[in-house]
């Protein structure tokens, strides 16, 4: 009962997003997205999918980004992709919160990664950045409930979505840029 709740629910969320009466200054998207629903630790292995798919650019943002040195560890290997994406010419950046309560951990999860060529931000103090988001070439974006922890991404209930949307991956692109 309860996934069937969360898949309609989440169902409706991308309805929305695809048929929302943007403001003017979104545009209107042209084409009905393709989305598909991942559930728990579905995310991890379809974010690494579209990570190493990706050709020209990354940009993504998260409240926490937390990576462990054991083996087997989720938010490592998403790291380690971000990385090889980089090096093979992709545009990468990677927003994350500063705050206290997860600010040393990103800072950890940003040395990782600005070591491998990855640029890293930290918006400013004005308001947290609870976003959890990542738009690929401007054509696929992920979005929903997921941190890069690896209890969100191999036992916690987490829900996302994948869409194959360029207006909707455009905007988000946009908004993310906007938040550096």
């Amino acid at each position: 009962m309860k996934k069937a709740l969360a898949r309609g629910l989440l169902w409706a969320l991308a309805a929305l997003l695809v048929g929302a009466h943007p403001t003017p200054a979104q545009g209107v998207p042209s084409a009905p997205a393709r989305a598909a629903l991942l559930e728990n630790g579905a995310y991890g292995g379809e974010l690494i999918t579209r990570v190493r798919q990706a050709k020209r650019r990354i940009i993504c943002a998260f409240y926490l980004f937390k990576v462990g040195e054991r083996r087997g560890n989720l938010p490592a290997a998403v790291a380690r992709e971000l990385v090889k994406a980089s090096q093979r010419g992709v545009e990468v950046t990677v927003i994350l919160e500063g705050a206290r309560s997860v600010g040393r951990e990103n800072r950890a999860a940003a040395g990782i990664l600005s070591r491998g060529g990855v640029k890293v931000l930290f918006p400013g103090r004005r308001s947290v950045t609870h976003v959890k988001a990542i738009a690929i070439d401007d054509r696929y974006l992920l979005i929903g409930s997921h941190n890069l922890t690896h209890s969100a991404l191999a036992r916690n209930n987490e829900l996302s979505v994948v869409l194959d949307s360029p207006e909707l991956a455009a905007q988000v692109r946009r908004y993310l840029e906007e938040i550096r």
